[in-house]
């Protein structure tokens, strides 16, 4: 019996099996294949070619082979210390969830959600007034993001099940709640809009009865607590009984050993370059240390809590953001500290080439109205996506809910997901394997854009991302063009920037193409990632207010409710146009 992972080499295997590499390869000859002695074999031929000299394979996966020195150390009795419970908020869409932890955190989130709904995972640390800290995850809640959900109970001790009191227990709930059970995580459900006049706490419990979840109050084993997010009635209760919960626990670590945990989400920021937030779960993390998550490594550079604040260290419990890996590591990764510089670089060159064997190979332009099309009369077969997003959590949670929309007509797959901007690298892969490009919160670069326009690459942007699900969802079931689409009316570039008190920022500009009105509705877009969505508050030539300012023309803008203007960021005004189905 011998222990493998998959994508091993036929030279590994022979070392492996103690036969020579030039047996593998006449034995791989005579089942049809032919390879090479540094080639990675799949598991298939592994399993074959093994059984051909008697062998059986186990395969492990690459976290078992390398099992890292040093974390698997016991810990010293009089080390251990209390730490804050983790909390994860769950429940079904616009329930209140983020209201709660607004309420919590005495901030306002709400307000730069797109419609309201939580596209990002969050964390934070709050101390109560007893001096207790409780850490939150505040999760996505739609179907979407299950991927990512069910890896918020994997960090989780306990969670909290937001219901609303004026509507029912929604499949959504439903699906949280066996999230947390199959985590065996203890759950405290928080009966939530109790102000609203039509409110009706005893249908939820009955409800919850029906699921074999009996409440407290109803002689069963799970808190339950009524409180309103918008008056902050019954939160303190709350947190009292998530408190409780995680005392039965006895949650403890050891905050004088090396840090490890787990990625929860990560990004590119043009100016820190990669950004992973990260939860400790164990140990400290310090500045200087050599952090290995997934398949990126690096030293930390600097780290900032939650209100982007710069700390030195963080111990059991603390989310944070770290500066300095090499890329962006994928969330749900988990991440150690190392303490050999050059084996953390072998074992995240290793872990990548394994990636890279395992991940979609890129397979052989098409529109979604053309998928449409050619579905009707019945030639499409495959539809090859490429997504890209501004944070990993949600490229992940979309790539998995496309990959869920195939069928026995038409298979999906999604050939390359990355973070960051559109690049012409991605319009020339998808070029090459006739794919369509789904961005979630970016844009293309100019010359990407360009490319594609020369390409006729087929670009789709979303910011809400149950529209980029059923946009493709009614292309693969054959419908024609969607209902309303988006033309891109103007490019501004912004030149300087005017701090003018009363007024806020303006922005001297620079029409690169089309034509901006003052009506137009318009994106401030920062290295290809939206930054804000909004209206003009003034335009003008000079001293004037003018109605429209046409390309190759300056002009000062300034934009309503928004003043983090700087130099470079491009203004894209744009207009939605309905289209008519054509049957």
């Amino acid at each position: 019996m011998i222990k493998v992972t998959e994508f091993v080499t036929a030279n590994e295997l022979a070392n492996m099996m103690h036969v020579a590499v030039t047996e593998i390869i006449s034995t791989c000859m005579s089942l049809g294949l032919f390879v090479s002695i540094n080639q990675r074999l799949d598991a298939e031929t592994l399993t074959l070619v093994a059984d051909e000299f008697g062998y059986k394979l186990e395969f492990v996966s690459v976290e078992v082979q390398e099992a890292i020195d040093g974390h698997n150390v016991e810990d010293n009795p009089d080390d251990i210390r209390d730490r804050a419970p983790i909390v994860t908020v769950m429940g079904h869409v616009d329930h209140g969830k983020t209201k709660l932890l607004d309420f919590i955190r005495s901030t306002n989130v709400v307000a730069g959600e797109a419609g309201g709904i939580t596209q990002h995972i969050g964390a934070y640390e709050v101390v109560l007034e007893n001096g207790k800290a409780i850490t939150f995850l505040d999760t996505p809640g739609h179907e979407a993001f299950t991927a990512m959900r069910a890896r918020g109970a994997k960090v989780t001790d306990v969670a909290i099940i937001v219901i609303a009191a004026d509507e029912t227990v929604m499949p959504q709930t439903k699906e949280a709640i066996n999230h947390a059970m199959a985590a065996g995580v203890p759950i405290v459900f928080a009966i939530n809009k109790i102000d609203k006049a039509n409110s009706n706490p005893e249908k939820i419990r009955e409800e919850l009865s029906k699921m074999n979840i009996l409440v407290e109050e109803w002689g069963g084993k799970y808190q339950t607590q009524e409180i309103s997010a918008k008056t902050g009635v019954g939160i303190g209760i709350l947190l009292d009984k998530v408190l409780l919960e995680a005392e039965m626990q006895n949650l403890k670590a050891n905050p004088s050993r090396l840090a490890l945990g787990t990625v929860i989400e990560s990004s590119l920021d043009k100016g820190r370059g990669y950004v992973a937030k990260l939860l400790v779960q164990n140990g400290t993390l310090k500045i200087g240390d050599i952090v290995l998550a997934g398949a990126t490594y690096g030293r930390v550079k600097a780290m900032y809590n939650e209100r982007n604040l710069p700390i030195r260290e963080a111990g059991p419990s603390a989310p944070l953001l770290m500066l300095g890996l090499n890329g962006a590591p994928q969330a749900g990764d988990g991440f150690n500290v190392m303490t050999d510089e050059k084996e953390t670089k072998n074992i995240a060159t290793k872990r990548l080439q394994l990636q890279r064997e395992q991940g979609l190979r890129t397979q052989k332009h098409i529109t979604l109205d053309e998928i449409g099309r050619r579905i009707a009369i019945g030639e499409f077969k495959e539809l090859n996506i490429i997504v890209k997003g501004d944070v990993d959590g949600s490229v992940e949670a979309l790539s998995d809910s496309l990959l869920k929309l195939t069928n026995e007509e038409v298979a999906v797959n999604v050939i390359h997901k990355s973070v960051g901007q559109i690049t012409e690298s991605d319009v020339l892969l998808a070029s090459a394997s006739n794919a369509v490009i789904v961005g979630f919160q970016v844009r293309p670069s100019v010359s990407a854009r360009k490319l594609a326009e020369a390409e006729q690459i087929d670009i789709r942007l979303y910011s809400i991302i149950y529209q980029a699900i059923e946009e493709i969802k009614s292309a693969i079931e054959g419908m024609l063009s969607p209902e309303i689409e988006e033309k891109i009316t103007s490019n501004i570039e912004i030149r300087e920037v005017f701090k003018i008190t009363k007024v806020g920022t303006v922005a001297g500009c620079m029409v690169l193409d089309g034509k901006i009105t003052r009506q137009t509705t318009i994106r401030v877009i920062r290295d290809g990632i939206v930054v804000y969505t909004g209206k003009l508050g003034s335009l003008k030539r000079f001293k004037d207010d003018v109605r429209d300012v046409s390309s190759g023309f300056e002009c000062g803008l300034n934009i309503d409710n928004f003043n983090d203007i700087k130099v470079g960021d491009i203004i894209e005004g744009y207009e939605q146009i309905e289209i008519k189905r054509k049957l």
